[in-house]
């Protein structure tokens, strides 16, 4: 391949879009043209705590593209309380999972493959995103009640978007540059862009690059102005003569880059190639600070061409910011035309027809929209649209509005461009290459391999082998042997285990349907009995050259953590209460004699999120307790109390009933230590 020193591969991705859990359902909707915006009836507007007022408005359109079960979260495996995770805001708790689901699908295994001390592993990982302002978040800093139960420092480091890609560094053990980007829509693709540029700066060796967007977990609509951006109707029509705005979107995209020498060398799963970017703003050059401009658009997507080493001539299809509002189109418009001025027929499309606006996800939408069809060699169709613009006419761009196969062609692979556009005027290109050829391999002698399976729960094992059977079945299913070589090391071992031994893909998938159906494998291995008793298990080394394949990930199955809201129910006695966050067990009023004790214990209880005071047996540590937490519970003890606590005593190995002890005597005693003060100054002073 030309220019390989420049190339960057997409190894990995993982999304979830309204409509679509997966990627796999992403893409069944956009090839099949399916509108995924969902229209709400008053009665579920008012059960998500709607305004009746404002839906008795006349230009309310209750419409949106809605991320189903953003509410829920795996928290356990991320290392957070119950407590933590009810405050931790829904765009964190998506975008931590997305980020795992799209190490798996690379065939890197999340906490380990990416360590640098890790076998063939890349030494240094990088995190690239953003997200969206949240109703969580702003309920969150205006709520002095959570405030006081967890700290103020707690509530913004669980919140604050800006936190975003230091929670996926820090709970994923990844520690390259750990960055989150801010430039309003185009955010996931200037996420892009950085992370494309760290690597091959050489600051990185993987990146994780994306976006979130997840303005509220709740049924909502909006109010249509006239002039305004949505859309009166709540649909969104890109390119269309009735275009009329765009409608609100949710979502979450992470892809993994590395870059592709590596990844070839490595044997990575090349999923497409990124072969140039690059940023622009518009600077003053535009009618006001929210509109788009025409040069600077131009200017991005001939820059990030040349980047490529291409002329944009080359470009079978650009997937467009296509917002659907009449200027934003028809400037857009002007300047990829301006930009394409020597191609002839490329297609062009925009995912918001399909899922609405994603913000500061849309970004990623549109890249992953775009592999996808690159993969599959098709054009996925731009929906709602009847009557393409007049200004197509004498452009080199035509609107797709319909399923078409994308033609190879003689000497040139198949490329894309991909555009995003941010208030503000920061304006991103991508181009985008379909993945090369690997060279084919001699399958080698079929012989039983074991496939091993974990996951957290039964009825997680179970989907999961559900879900690799159905994989296995597939016309394209990838070598058997390369399948073994991911799940060994491409996967974090979990509790609840399974495992089949199987020659080829066929006998695979049905011993692996019949252990999603609760029967066990007859053949059976020492090495898979080993795994199936918990042990830590050294697989022999796989005949051939086997390298890691995109296989079904990790299918989580979180409870429900609710989400704050700003429009909070009235209680029975008037006052507001502040859902999600779990309201600790009442105790029975402690005597006289013991009520300091018990008082101390609650606040120990309620600081880890214990259960109750038989969980005072355990250490501090072990308990889940951290730094921040001895702070802000030291701090809780002498503001309530009057008891100054030496931070030294949280590290004691002591059980937790035997330092509340301990508290109480230092009340008793009047003893005072200043050590609180003296690590409060000192924390502020790093701040």
């Amino acid at each position: 391949m030309q220019d390989l020193e420049s190339a960057v591969a997409v190894v990995g991705m993982s999304g979830r879009f309204p409509g679509a859990p997966d990627l796999e359902a992403y893409w069944a909707n956009l090839r099949d043209g399916v509108c995924s915006l969902s229209t709400f009836t008053e009665k579920e507007l008012l059960a998500d705590g709607a305004d009746a007022a404002e839906l008795r408005n006349p230009a309310y359109v209750a419409a949106q593209g809605r991320l189903a079960d953003a509410d829920r979260f795996e928290a356990d495996l991320f290392g957070f309380s119950r407590t933590e995770a009810a405050a931790l805001d829904p765009q964190h708790r998506v975008l931590l999972e997305t980020a795992w689901s799209a190490l798996e699908d690379a065939g890197h295994a999340p906490l380990t493959a990416l360590s640098a001390a890790a076998a063939a592993g890349p030494s240094r990982t990088g995190v690239y995103v953003g997200g969206s302002p949240t109703e969580h978040a702003l309920a969150a800093g205006t709520d002095p009640a959570l405030a006081a139960t967890i700290g103020a420092l707690q509530v913004r480091i669980l919140t604050d978007r800006e936190f975003l890609a230091p929670w996926i560094s820090y709970r994923l053990g990844l520690d390259g540059p750990s960055m989150t980007v801010q430039t309003a829509c185009s955010t996931s693709l200037t996420a892009v862009h950085l992370a494309v540029q760290a690597l091959l700066l050489g600051e990185c060796d993987t990146a994780l690059a994306g976006g979130v967007a997840v303005g509220s977990v709740r049924k909502q609509g909006y109010v249509h102005y006239q002039g305004g951006i949505f859309s009166p109707d709540g649909r969104c029509r890109p390119f269309d003569e009735k275009a009329a705005g765009t409608v609100p979107g949710s979502g979450v995209g992470v892809l993994v880059l590395r870059r592709l020498e590596d990844a070839l060398a490595d044997g990575d799963p090349v999923r497409a190639v990124i072969r140039g970017t690059a940023v622009t703003n518009d600077g003053s050059g535009k009618v006001g600070f929210t509109a788009p401009g025409v040069d600077q658009q131009t200017a991005a997507i001939t820059e990030a061409w040349a980047a490529a080493g291409l002329e944009p001539s080359a470009a079978q299809y650009v997937e467009a910011h296509g917002t659907g509002t009449e200027l934003g189109d028809r400037i857009e418009l002007e300047a990829a035309s301006a930009a394409f001025a020597g191609g002839d027929g490329i297609g062009i499309g925009s995912v918001k027809s399909n899922i609405g606006h994603a913000d500061a996800a849309a970004g990623a939408a549109a890249l992953i929209k775009t592999i996808l069809m690159l993969e599959h060699a098709t054009l996925a169709p731009t929906v709602d649209v009847t009557s393409p613009v007049t200004a197509l006419r004498d452009s080199p761009l035509r609107l797709v509005t319909a399923v078409e196969e994308w033609p190879d062609r003689a000497g040139l692979p198949r490329l894309a461009g991909v555009t995003s556009v941010g208030i503000g005027g920061t304006n991103v290109h991508v181009v985008v290459q379909e993945a090369p050829e690997r060279p084919t391999r001699p399958d080698p002698a079929a012989h039983p391999l074991v496939l091993p399976l974990s996951a957290r729960t039964e009825p997680q094992l179970a989907a999961l082998a559900d879900r690799l059977a159905r994989r296995l079945r597939d016309a394209d299913a990838p070598p058997l042997a390369d399948v073994a070589h991911t799940l060994r090391t491409g996967r974090v071992a979990m509790p609840v285990r399974g495992y089949v031994v199987a020659a080829e893909a066929r006998e695979a998938a049905d011993k692996l349907a019949a252990l999603a159906g609760g029967r066990r494998d007859t053949t059976t291995d020492p090495r898979g009995e080993a795994w199936l008793g918990g042990e830590e298990v050294t697989w022999p080394a796989l005949d051939g050259d086997a390298r890691r394949v995109s296989l079904p990930t990790h299918p989580f199955a979180g409870d429900s953590y609710g989400a704050l809201t700003l429009r909070r129910p009235a209680t029975a006695e008037g006052t507001a209460e502040a859902p999600g966050l779990p309201t600790p067990a009442s105790s029975p009023s402690p005597s006289p004699e013991d009520e300091l004790e018990a008082v101390v214990a609650e606040l120990v209880i309620e600081a880890l999120d214990l259960n109750d005071a038989a969980d005072l047996q355990q250490t501090y540590f072990e308990a889940g307790g951290d730094s921040l937490t001895a702070v802000h519970l030291a701090g809780r003890l002498r503001d309530e109390l009057g008891i100054d606590v030496p931070i030294q005593l949280f590290l004691e190995p002591v059980t937790l009933k035997d330092m509340t002890n301990r508290i109480v005597e230092m009340k008793q005693n009047g003893g005072a230590d200043d050590a609180l003060d003296a690590l409060l100054s000192e924390f502020e002073a790093e701040s």
